[in-house]
């Protein structure tokens, strides 16, 4: 009877960790944080940072806000590509993928 209730609370330990670490490999897919800038290299690897505020307004002058969806994908090679977004089926298949 000792070993069942013990088998159950090993069960529910493994279970809660791998929700946590669930979580944590899904990070980078997170939305971006106020102020954050991500950038994103031709080889798919990308970087975050948090600008100063001096920094922050400079960038925000070169920036133009995002109109819609935008779909990215790297090839078996490991380039990365920008997906044409702008017809109405391509806008529908991206915010499907981005819900």
């Amino acid at each position: 009877m000792n070993s069942i209730k013990l088998a159950v609370i090993a069960g529910l330990a493994a279970l809660c960790a791998s929700q946590a670490f669930a979580e944590d490999t899904m990070g980078t897919m997170t939305m971006m944080k106020g102020g954050q800038v991500t950038a994103i290299m031709p080889d798919g690897h990308m970087g975050t940072m948090m600008p100063d505020a001096k920094m922050s307004a400079d960038m925000m002058k070169m920036a133009k806000p995002i109109k819609h969806c935008m779909m990215m994908m790297t090839d078996a090679k490991g380039k990365t590509y920008m997906v044409d977004t702008s017809t109405k089926k391509a806008q529908a298949e991206c915010e499907k993928m981005a819900m």
